[in-house]
């Protein structure tokens, strides 16, 4: 991508800014984003949606931008310094909406660039997994009065635990015999875990457990927060849709609470940390504590140990497929993340047994 490019893209949109320079953003895996740095603040992101990965780029953009306006308007009593530094704010495109279609069909949308502000990639003590638990907390409480069924599906049965078994089973009927038996420990602990695996499928499914507008891929990275670590607003919202409150709270207890990165091959290592767990739900609760139903309540537990298996069935199905979704570095490396995140489910059981807590 030419500067030319990047200046004519930012120009399909209404701003009244001069553009200085950019530089391309590497932190996401799948759209690419720019930073534009303009004569005066404030600078902007212009991000390209990859319309390869998600089928409706408008309807996504419209989930994000309706959003946007409804928590905007929740927190218009703070000053507009501060309201900007709180939520994602879009910027309109001179076509009328908020993302412009280029000639290879590529969508563009502009978001207005928080400055001074930080992400974290992993955790590193339990003052960020709280401030990271109000955040995502706060986020579910100001969108808990807008109506889920508005927004589109972005990704059709995301955390859909009955397809995700489907797909398990389908791999099943031709793996190689080599892969089949490298895998025989994690099929079976699969097989055992159906029925647990299930109880927060089957509470959606008949309406125990209401949707709501949901992030659904609470990694801490999508958090932001200033130079103080201090919370500011959650970002990365293509994937906001309806879901239930247990897999933005167990996403991101995944990605705080494992002591090993998810493709170490030392099990021994892979362990549940409990004391950021308390943070990060200490934190979340303090937001959205207050607009949880008791069964919402009663099972986040679960919900931390069901989107860890998630990921979890989704290796292993891929490993039992060949390796057809993700990017593997050697013949066994999603077998090894599968073992990971099944360890990483056992350790959560365990230290809730210790704690003498019950998850279901």
């Amino acid at each position: 991508m030419t500067q030319e490019q990047i200046i004519f893209k930012f120009n399909q949109f209404n701003h009244t800014s001069e553009f200085v320079s950019y530089k391309e953003l590497v932190s996401g895996h799948i759209n690419d984003t720019y930073l534009i740095e303009t004569k005066e603040q404030p600078y902007y992101i212009l991000q390209r949606v990859n319309h390869l990965v998600f089928k409706d780029v408008p309807g996504l953009i419209r989930n994000k931008v309706s959003v946007s306006k409804h928590i905007q308007k929740k927190l218009s009593h703070l000053p507009e310094d501060e309201l900007k530094r709180r939520v994602l704010i879009f910027v309109q495109a001179k076509n009328g909406d908020y993302y412009y279609k280029d000639e290879d069909g590529n969508f563009w949308n502009v978001m207005v660039y928080i400055n001074e502000s930080v992400t974290h990639d992993i955790v590193k003590n339990k003052e960020i997994a709280f401030e990271g638990g109000k955040l995502f907390g706060d986020f579910l409480n100001l969108t808990s009065d807008f109506d889920a069924s508005k927004l589109i599906e972005v990704i059709p049965k995301f955390h859909d635990m009955s397809f995700r078994y489907m797909q398990f089973e389908d791999s099943l009927k031709s793996p190689s015999k080599e892969r089949l038996e490298l895998a025989e420990e994690s099929i079976k602990f699969v097989e055992d875990s159906r029925e647990e695996m299930h109880i927060l499928q089957k509470l959606k499914d008949t309406g125990g457990i209401k949707l709501r507008v949901t992030h659904n891929d609470t990694k801490i990275s999508n958090a932001l927060f200033d130079l103080n670590n201090k919370g500011l607003c959650v970002i990365d919202t293509d994937t906001v849709m309806p879901g239930i409150v247990h897999y933005d709270f167990g996403d991101a207890i995944r990605t705080i609470c494992n002591t090993a990165s998810e493709d170490e091959k030392d099990l021994n290592l892979v362990n549940f940390n409990f004391d950021f767990y308390k943070a990060y739900e200490k934190g979340f609760l303090e937001t959205v504590g207050d607009s949880l139903s008791p069964i919402e309540l009663k099972y986040l537990p679960l919900g931390a140990k069901s989107i860890i298996f998630i990921m979890g069935i989704r290796f292993l199905t891929d490993f039992l497929n060949g390796d057809v979704y993700y990017k593997t570095k050697y013949s066994e490396h999603n077998l090894d993340r599968a073992k990971n995140q099944f360890k990483l489910a056992r350790s959560l059981s365990e230290k809730f047994k210790e704690k003498q807590i019950n998850i279901i």
